[in-house]
């Protein structure tokens, strides 16, 4: 598997029928619906270029499971069960055609990568693209600590533990515009592709990015055969893998949230939103956006997905 520095980058996926949550079917009809109103009320709807982004959170090492900070400054690999892990993200995510990998640059990220490629059916030699923006919250002072001594640190300046910045960290808004420098370079990645590869979006590899997702991710009967020609909306140009962590993850959620306005579904709790996705827990999003764009729309398919995690030890 090669690595290179940030950038872009191609994978592909498979699809393991595993504990996947059945209201995820509506949640495809909604994304449908919208996709299909997009089109319809904006004149420029034609041009508009779909993703699909999954995020994966890395698997659990052994300072996850004794509650300690890691951060940037600590870089612990995967302990047994996080090499478990990140087997069975893989083999879930096996038949899935991905065109794009991009991973922190730390031990965990990278190993969890790996850990999922090598499951794969059909990106085992993938191009992974390591970015820094994509590393976890730096905790300053307080990495290689206790969780308890961060919340300890909190308390002590009336603050709640989640928003508080210990000396040397990265505040809460910090790491959003990490998460959202990211997130605007991979959609001006996506658009130059599609520009540059207009068949792209059209016939074969498009039906195929489709059904791939469809496999593991229901839309429910015959939706991968009609979800682009009863929607009127294009199909994806591209499927993009991404692999971070627990903190970033949570910042980029809000970020969806609260600055692009992403439409969640509706059997998802506040808390549910905000809370820190278990180790190789899964969330993915349909992107829509177009040149000219000053924010794409998004949709989430499901958040922190961990049904893959049946019979292995979760770590939260």
């Amino acid at each position: 598997m090669a690595a290179e520095p940030a950038g872009g980058g191609v994978r592909k996926l498979r699809g393991a029928a595993g504990a996947v949550p059945v209201a995820l079917c509506g949640v495809w009809e909604t994304v449908r619906a919208a996709c299909a109103a997009f089109a319809l009320l904006c004149p420029g709807a034609g041009g508009m270029t779909r993703f699909a982004l999954t995020v994966v959170r890395h698997g659990e090492t052994r300072l996850n499971k004794e509650k300690i900070l890691q951060g940037q400054g600590i870089d612990e690999p995967l302990s047994e069960t996080g090499f478990k892990q990140a087997a069975a993200a893989g083999i879930f995510l096996n038949n899935v055609k991905f065109t794009h990998v991009f991973s922190s640059d730390l031990m965990r990220t990278k190993q969890t990568v790996h850990g999922i490629l090598e499951k794969s059916k059909f990106c085992k030699d993938m191009t992974v693209k390591y970015d820094s923006r994509l590393r976890e919250r730096k905790y300053g002072v307080a990495e290689g600590s206790p969780l308890s001594e961060l919340r300890a640190m909190a308390k002590a300046a009336g603050q709640e533990c989640p928003v508080f910045t210990p000396p040397g960290g990265e505040t809460l808004d910090q790491v959003k515009m990490r998460g959202k420098d990211f997130f605007e370079f991979l959609c001006q990645l996506i658009l130059k592709e599609a520009g540059q590869n207009e068949q792209f979006s059209q016939e074969a590899p498009s039906d195929c990015l489709e059904s791939s997702l469809a496999e593991i991710f229901p839309l429910g009967k015959n939706c991968t055969s009609t979800f682009n020609s009863d929607s009127g909306a294009p199909g994806l140009v591209a499927s993009v893998l991404v692999v971070s962590h627990g903190a970033y993850m949570r910042s980029l959620l809000d970020y969806f949230l609260t600055d692009l306005k992403c439409s969640f579904p509706v059997t998802l709790s506040r808390s549910e939103l905000t809370s820190v996705s278990p180790n190789t827990g899964m969330s993915v999003f349909i992107i829509n956006c177009e040149k000219g764009e000053v924010k794409p729309t998004t949709q989430c398919v499901c958040v922190n997905l961990q049904g893959h995690l049946t019979g292995v030890t979760r770590v939260h």
